[in-house]
Order: C-alpha cells, then structure tokens, then sequence
C-alpha cells in the first residue's frame, strides 16, 4: 500500500508500480480542411510593412500544434472554433515579427554577425534534416526558396528572440513595496494545508513473515534511532521500498494526499518524530516526519520569491505588448 490517496492500494511501495487508471478516452475528432483557403482566396492573410504574410506561412506556423488541437476539442465545433482562433492569433504573430524586425534594423548601428547566421543554419541542418543537406536543399525547393532567402529567415527567428529577450530583460526588478502591495492583495493564494517532509520506512510481507517478525523489525528500526541514529541512513540500510537508495524520501506531503491510515498517526507528530509500526496486509511502514508545515498563510517572506516571478512575468508581458502596440500604431499593415 502506497500512503498516496491517488496510488492503489494494491501497490506496495516496495516496487512503486503504479496501478493506472483506465479510462475511456473520447475519440479524436475528424480534421476537417482547415479553411484558410475559403477566408483568404487570394492566398493572402496579411501585408505587414510591403512582406506578404500567406496561407503556406500560417499552415507551417500552426502544423506542428494541430495534433494536441484536435486530441483536446471534445468534438468537431470545438476543434474548429480553436483552429480560427489559432489561425488569426498566428497571424498577428507573423504581423508582429515583421514590425520587430524592422525595429531592430531601424538602428543603423544594429547588425546579426554572419558568423550567426552560419551557426544557426549549420544546427538547423544537423536537428530538422539529421546533417543530410541533400534533404536540407530538398526542403529549400520544396517551399521555393533560395539558400540566401532561407538565410534571410533564420537572421530574422535570431532578431525576433534576440528583440522579444531584450523586453523581457527589462521587467527583471520588482520593488519590496509592490511585493508586499500583491501578498496583502491575494493573501488566500498562500494558503497551505498541514504538511510534512516525510520519510518512510517498509518491511513487506514476504517469506511468511507475520505481524510479530514485522513488529520485531520494526522495533529494531527503533532502538537505532534511541540511540540517536539518523533515519535515513537506517532507511538506505534495511528499508524495502524502492526509495530506499533515497533515504525514504517522499518529499513534502499534504493532509489530504494521504489516505487515514497514514495520515492520521503521521500528522499527530512533532517534526524529528517517528510513528510506531503500521501494520497493513502489505507489510510494516514507520512514518517519519523530518519536517513540518503547518496550516495557515505561508508568511511573506516564504513567497517572496514566488511573488516576484509573477510579478516580473505580468510587467513583461505589460512591456511587451505596449511596445507591439507603439510598432503597429507606426506601421502599414493590412489583414484581409
């Protein structure tokens, strides 16, 4: 038995072989054409700054994403609807390439060394064509390039992250005010339940052992730890769990993760305490609590960290999409 609510309770934590599950998975929806000839006859999304931005353009962009689209809509109207959201959102990210490229090179003084360019072709070659350039150049005709308009493209993907890097860089530090503003704000986020950094220790019920030769190992188990030795290094020794290499380590546990019998006499410990021995059909399993946590909010400097990282990634994507909006107010673009 696993002391995890979700393991089956067939399982022993001996082997950790966890029971899956079966369910009965909906069937993939049929994919239908995508449609983008029928919206765009010409073959034409968009003109962003004189680039022409195609149907081919949007179909390789959004290719490699059709297969979770059509394995997550629950039938074929969902599967739709997602695709022309993805399809317009694909778009505008074309769109938006083109205004960033243009701003990077509206600096005179901002150039992509060659020996960039090489690299980058060179990886390219060896992880989408296995280094065969013969299948490389294939791919150039099979799309009408030549190598220096494909050269052209790889300069740009190095621009648009180099460009879309730099605005992230510039939301790196968040003040302590506005740290303390968001916690105070959304104190019910950092609400913990009781939890325990717990170590285990197994004896299974193997070579006829009963519950007295697995309360005996048990209570050796014990007397080592009387007199002061460390339960993870008796753990490593004698436990017969496949954490046993690990010291018995689970790691931090909630209340509601574990199932009563495990719960009940784990969470009634003071952290560095050991439970008696559990005895299930499964075997024998002392419970330790090396650490605990208790119920309540997380005090603020436990979340700090936690609250800067979202605070950073909100101003970046605030930076960011106010410095799209000043590229598109100052560019000529057309979306048919």
């Amino acid at each position: 038995m696993t002391p995890l609510k979700h393991f089956s309770s067939s399982v022993t934590l001996g082997v950790l072989t966890l029971a899956s599950t079966l369910f009965a998975q909906p069937s993939a929806p049929t994919v239908p054409q995508d449609n983008l000839n029928m919206r765009f006859q010409n073959g034409i999304a968009a003109v962003a700054e004189g680039k022409i931005i195609t149907v081919d353009d949007i179909r390789r962009e959004i290719a490699p994403m059709i297969p979770e689209l059509q394995r997550t809509a629950r039938n074929e109207q969902e599967f739709n609807q997602r695709l022309e959201a993805l399809q317009d959102d694909t778009i505008q990210a074309l769109v938006d390439r083109v205004l960033i490229v243009k701003d990077f090179y509206s600096d005179e003084k901002r150039r992509i060394p060659s020996s960039y360019v090489d690299n980058a072709v060179d990886e390219n070659i060896i992880n989408q064509f296995e280094g065969d350039r013969s299948k490389f150049l294939a791919h150039l005709r099979s799309r009408g390039l030549t190598l220096r308009e494909y050269r052209r493209e790889v300069e740009e993907d190095i621009i648009y992250s180099y460009m879309r890097g730099q605005k992230r860089k510039s939301a790196t530090i968040v003040s302590p005010v506005k740290v303390q503003e968001f916690y105070e704000e959304n104190e019910r986020e950092f609400f913990q339940e009781d939890a325990v950094k717990l170590r285990l220790i197994q004896f299974q019920r193997k070579d006829g052992r009963t519950d007295r030769d697995l309360i005996a190992l048990a209570a050796r188990v014990q007397a080592r730890l009387d007199v002061g030795q460390k339960f993870d290094e008796i753990a490593r020794e004698v436990s017969e769990d496949s954490r046993r290499a690990r010291g018995g380590d689970w790691g931090w546990l909630d209340r509601s993760g574990l199932k009563p019998e495990f719960s009940d006499p784990l969470f009634a410990l003071a952290e560095g305490e050991t439970t008696n021995p559990i005895i299930l059909p499964e075997g024998a399993f002392l419970l330790h609590a090396e650490e605990r946590k208790y119920a309540g909010i997380q005090p603020i400097d436990d979340v700090r960290e936690q609250i800067e990282r979202i605070l950073i990634s909100r101003e970046a994507r605030r930076a960011q999409e106010a410095w799209l909006e000043r590229l598109r107010r100052n560019s000529y673009v057309k979306l048919y």
